[in-house]
């Protein structure tokens, strides 16, 4: 909106993934004291606060500032009810549009536009850089996850490889490394291991070079989603009920929801675990790999 300079305050590790933002006047980081956050943002004399997080930290915040605020509804309480007793109170919709209804008394609207993400040009990859096979179009396949529980197992990962009818990169962190050895090493002519060798904005670069993504429910998801790109997401212990499926806006890019909806457990977290509560780990290890593929193959030859 005309005559509104945007500040956007996060943690430090996250701060590179809005500081190229065109549309934000500055990026304030949490100091190591709360402190001495509340008295770097005072100096700033800010009309209005969004809390789009509502916590403890961010009440702090708003109380010191003493300025007019309003927070989101994180739907908590619906969300131990869906995981805990599997009563859906859940709001149709997605969390984007939720967070903008929070500044709705504002008068800003949603654009209808998506997601953005803007990648600095210094992190822009060459396609010419990657190998030869990949010049005439591949998949990306994001294999990392914050959790154990929304990965799909190493093994499932070279069963949908195997069946892919294109080159692939695999896209993950440092700690992704040893497992995007073992799904390449499923076919060293068509598949390359970029995991851990990208920054993040790097990796959002081969996103946006793909012709299709293949992702669990993660950052290089919603991203994908940002730069617009078909997609094929893989869903363990959480749901896109939760309303963190990708987001287009009134773009008609086409997507799918992998899930293995039978399992009375599933939900188990809204979040995830390190392991699996029962186990057996039935929301991954029974996705049809088959399904997977032919989707992700169906995307890729509508994207030629």
């Amino acid at each position: 909106m005309p005559g509104i300079e945007i500040h956007y305050l996060t943690k430090k590790q996250f701060s590179s993934i809005v500081t190229s933002n065109p549309f934000i006047g500055k990026v304030h980081t949490l100091a190591d004291s709360i402190d001495e956050t509340i008295r770097n943002l005072k100096a700033e004399n800010f009309d209005l606060v969004i809390d789009l997080h509502k916590n403890l930290r961010t009440l702090k915040v708003k109380s010191a500032l003493g300025i007019q605020s309003f927070s989101f509804n994180k739907l908590n309480i619906e969300k131990w009810l869906m995981t805990n007793l599997k009563w859906n109170f859940l709001p149709d919709g997605h969390i984007v549009d939720r967070y903008v209804k929070t500044t709705s008394a504002t008068g800003i609207i949603n654009d209808g536009e998506g997601l953005d993400y803007f990648i600095p040009e210094a992190d822009i990859v060459s396609p010419q850089s990657l190998p030869a096979f990949l010049h005439k179009g591949y998949f990306g396949l994001v294999i990392g996850a914050a959790h154990a529980t929304k990965k799909l197992p190493v093994a499932k990962w070279i069963e949908v490889c195997r069946q892919l009818q294109h080159p692939a990169i695999i896209l993950g962190g440092k700690d992704d490394f040893d497992a995007g050895e073992a799904i390449a090493a499923a076919d060293y002519s068509k598949i390359i291991n970029a995991c851990g060798k990208y920054n993040l904005h790097q990796s959002a670069s081969l996103v946006a070079n793909s012709k299709v993504v293949v992702s669990h429910d993660t950052g290089l998801m919603h991203i994908a989603a940002a730069l617009r790109k078909p997609l094929v997401s893989i869903w363990g212990n959480t749901i896109p009920e939760f309303g963190m499926y990708a987001y287009y806006g009134k773009h008609n890019i086409p997507f799918f929801n992998m899930e293995v909806n039978t399992l009375r457990c599933r939900p188990c977290s809204k979040i995830g675990y390190d392991q699996c509560p029962k186990t057996h780990f039935k929301c991954m290890n029974d996705q049809d790999t088959s399904l997977i593929a032919g989707k992700a193959n169906e995307l890729f030859l509508q994207n030629l």
